[in-house]
């Protein structure tokens, strides 16, 4: 599968970021559509609305002598985060601009579409116990938010694409809590209270670790519509996995091995088809 044009949508943010950077340096050519263009990226941007779907059509199609041949899509653009915009427009600012850029790419006959959809999915903020931990994919999804149902709706419309297209891959990829370098320094701050952090059974991922699983994902020659919780391998606790559960969710279901500060987003079934392999640590860092 020859790919050379790969369009980065949110390519601004967090993961955009990290994304382009590694895909430059496996000498793709790399497109960044935003709201806000990053000095940081030497790469051609475009400013887009992508609830807009004239908008999503050309930014997979055609701008000018900016934008053309387009091989794969990265679409992370969206509203990041619950409580960030009101309910009702975080719902459809998400669900909208992923329908757009699913539905332009078929228009397009693009296949190859790697989505930011999130751990939220999963239950978050586990108020309501899920049915065991580690947790992984194997479970149906459990929004507790505008945010989190936008992520599901996302999902759902994958598999409804490539039931209707065959050779279309949409992988969803379940990220946990994005960090950079500079945000490790704030690790120490939750050390002495783990309910600061119980939200998503601290969890993380390293930015850097994002691109890779992006990349990963990307390069797959496997068809269809699947999702992966993305995650680091360890905790962002110094308390080990047990202490922090029998405080913090007595007599939740255990299945299978929690180690340490074994990551309890399990991200076995990334590693195993993706081959995901997870680099950084702020256990390493700080």
């Amino acid at each position: 599968m020859f790919m050379k044009n790969i369009l980065v949508t949110g390519g601004s943010g967090k993961a955009g970021r990290a994304t382009i950077k590694l895909l430059l340096e496996k000498n793709y050519n790399v497109f960044n559509v935003d709201f806000v263009n990053n000095s940081e990226l030497d790469v051609p941007f475009t400013k887009v609305d992508l609830e807009d779907f004239g908008d999503a059509m050309e930014v997979v199609s055609e701008i000018d002598d900016r934008i053309n041949g387009i091989d794969a899509v990265i679409h992370q653009a969206a509203i990041p985060a619950s409580g960030l915009e009101a309910n009702h427009k975080t719902f459809r600012a998400n669900t909208l601009s992923t329908y757009n850029i699913f539905q332009a790419s078929k228009v397009m006959k693009i296949n190859n579409i790697v989505w930011a959809s999130s751990e939220t999915v999963l239950g978050l903020p586990f108020d309501t116990y899920p049915p065991y931990v580690p947790v992984d994919e194997e479970y149906e999804p459990r929004p507790e938010s505008s945010y989190s149902l936008s992520k599901v709706m996302g999902e759902e419309m994958a598999r409804q694409y490539c039931r209707r297209n065959p050779e279309m891959k949409i992988f969803g990829l379940r990220y946990s809590n994005i960090m950079e370098e500079h945000d490790y320094k704030q690790f120490h701050s939750f050390q002495n209270d783990p309910l600061l952090r119980k939200w998503n059974f601290w969890g993380y991922i390293d930015a850097r670790d994002v691109a890779q699983a992006c990349l990963l994902a990307m390069e797959s020659n496997l068809k269809g519509a699947d999702n992966f919780i993305i995650a680091a391998d360890d905790t962002v606790m110094e308390k080990n996995n047990k202490s922090l559960l029998d405080k913090v969710f007595p007599n939740i279901n255990i299945k299978g091995e929690i180690g340490k500060n074994k990551t309890l987003l399990s991200n076995e079934k990334a590693k195993k088809i993706l081959g995901f392999k997870p680099e950084y640590s702020w256990r390493k860092i700080n």
